[in-house]
């Protein structure tokens, strides 16, 4: 999808909404997902060997966490706390952040939206990481996963719909910038549109099929198209 379309789409976007791995950081890049996986999955297995069984064959410590859900309130507790300790160590040793996010964001500050960070991530480690680097200040809100609640994780709404309320923008004036079909169905649900950012070769079509309003393979696209249709309170361009 072309730049007119990227300026469809900030013309008519007032909140900014950033998801957090991927668009901006890429989070276990220093600290490799499936060992955070095997690391949780020896949590659960202290818990319920059963349940840890089956953790013990996930690579993705987000899924061990949704797997969680069916230990329990112990055991989810127990991993959201040891999942928030990895991602904000991972955060640390993750690197700079992903090409043109910092642009990215900068554009959508200067330009007079409002900003949020909207993460499947916990907000601890996402405060973390932009504080590390410099970038808080960009962000108006940080919204992470609701503790204990993986149910409320996108493609769930929940923390679009409380970054929108944040904000004070109306959800249909937000646009979500992310790298999953979950965060394209996220933004569907939340009546937001969305940026699909495809960086990965294969990720472009899923996007686009999911409902994305817009795909790019750089976030250089998205500041240009923010920092070329500047907004004012009124929310006018």
């Amino acid at each position: 999808m072309g730049s007119s379309k990227l300026a469809e789409i900030a013309r008519a976007t007032s909140g900014v909404l950033f998801d957090f791995d991927g668009p901006i950081c890429d989070v276990f890049a220093g600290q490799p997902a499936p060992g955070v996986a095997r690391e949780l999955s020896e949590v659960v297995t202290r818990h319920d060997a059963t349940l840890g069984g089956k953790a013990g064959g996930v690579d993705d410590p987000m899924e061990i966490l949704r797997l969680a859900t069916q230990g329990g309130e112990l055991v989810i507790r127990a991993i959201e706390e040891s999942l928030t300790k990895a991602e904000v160590s991972a955060v640390k040793v993750a690197g700079p952040p992903v090409p043109g996010a910092v642009a990215a964001l900068e554009a959508a500050h200067s330009s007079g939206r409002k900003v949020a960070v909207v993460s499947n991530n916990s907000t601890a480690c996402v405060r973390a990481f932009l504080m590390l680097h410099g970038l808080r200040h960009l962000a108006h809100e940080v919204i992470g996963r609701a503790a204990y609640r993986p149910d409320l994780m996108k493609p769930d709404p929940h923390s679009l719909l409380l970054a929108a309320a944040r904000l004070r923008v109306h959800p249909h004036q937000c646009t979500l910038i992310g790298d999953s079909v979950t965060d394209v169905e996220a933004a569907r649900a939340a009546g937001a549109m969305s940026i699909g950012f495809a960086n990965k070769s294969h990720k472009g079509l899923a996007l686009a099929e999911a409902g994305a309003d817009a795909v790019v393979t750089d976030m250089t696209n998205v500041a240009d198209a923010l920092a070329s249709i500047p907004i004012w309170l009124d929310g006018s361009s």
